[in-house]
């Protein structure tokens, strides 16, 4: 398989939808070049052609490490290597703290926090080689938590500790940044399984004004700064939000 060479090179996990699609088309816009990493590959394989020989769609479940090391094979392959990865892969699965929602606990630990971490961990000797950036998705629920949300924000806060780790121990070759995003118009809520509090999430979100292209456009000026510049952590709230 032959390099395409040029431009920055962008890997971003949960590109299939939402804040992560619309990372994708900002930073493509920008003359990177995108690997869009996630498990819906029919919506990869349409925002890949949407996008053009810039994309490369791939599939991969950032719980499963063996499918992530294939992954980092194929961008190496196909791009040459990795500048930015963006860890966008989450989910919210909001509901009363109870037995009953032990396999969501589990699913958000997995996937948002341990599925960062270990897509972080496979990319970063790529990341490395020429001074790159990780963008870690958090949320407004990594600082503040609130009844139904206990372990979505345990799996923010935790993203949010180790980031601020990670920045340390990786200065000054790979920058690390921290977006933390209030409600964003995208189908997050629809994966909730608990029943009336799915119902309150849909209604909240309906009304929320901002959307992924919004987070996009800040993440995409994020990564863009001189590498003089680290920006560290970007709190992103809708303007009518306390």
């Amino acid at each position: 398989m032959s390099t395409i060479e040029s431009g920055r090179v962008a890997v971003i996990t949960g590109a299939s939808s939402g804040i992560g699609a619309a990372t994708a088309k900002a930073l493509a816009a920008q003359g990177y070049r995108v690997a869009l990493l996630a498990r819906r590959v029919d919506r990869l394989d349409e925002l890949a052609r949407e996008i053009g020989e810039a994309a490369v769609a791939i599939e991969a479940d950032v719980t499963d490490r063996k499918s992530l090391v294939a992954a980092a094979t194929k961008v190496e392959e196909v791009f040459g290597g990795t500048d930015v990865l963006v860890n966008n892969a989450g989910i919210m699965l909001l509901g009363p703290f109870s037995s009953e929602q032990h396999d969501d606990y589990t699913r958000m630990i997995e996937i948002n926090l341990l599925g960062a971490i270990t897509a972080t961990e496979v990319f970063l000797d790529q990341l490395k080689k020429g001074g790159g950036d990780i963008v870690n998705i958090s949320s407004v629920a990594g600082r503040t938590a609130r009844p139904t949300n206990g372990v979505y924000a345990a799996t923010k806060w935790g993203i949010n500790g180790w980031s601020e780790s990670l920045r340390q121990e990786l200065l000054p070759d790979v920058r690390v940044t921290v977006i933390e995003p209030g409600a964003v118009a995208t189908e997050l809520p629809t994966h909730i399984t608990h029943a009336a509090t799915k119902q309150g999430a849909e209604a909240l979100y309906s009304q929320v004004e901002v959307t992924a292209d919004d987070i996009a456009e800040v993440i995409a000026f994020a990564v863009e700064r001189p590498r003089r510049l680290a920006i560290n952590e970007i709190l992103l709230r809708p303007a009518g939000q306390a």
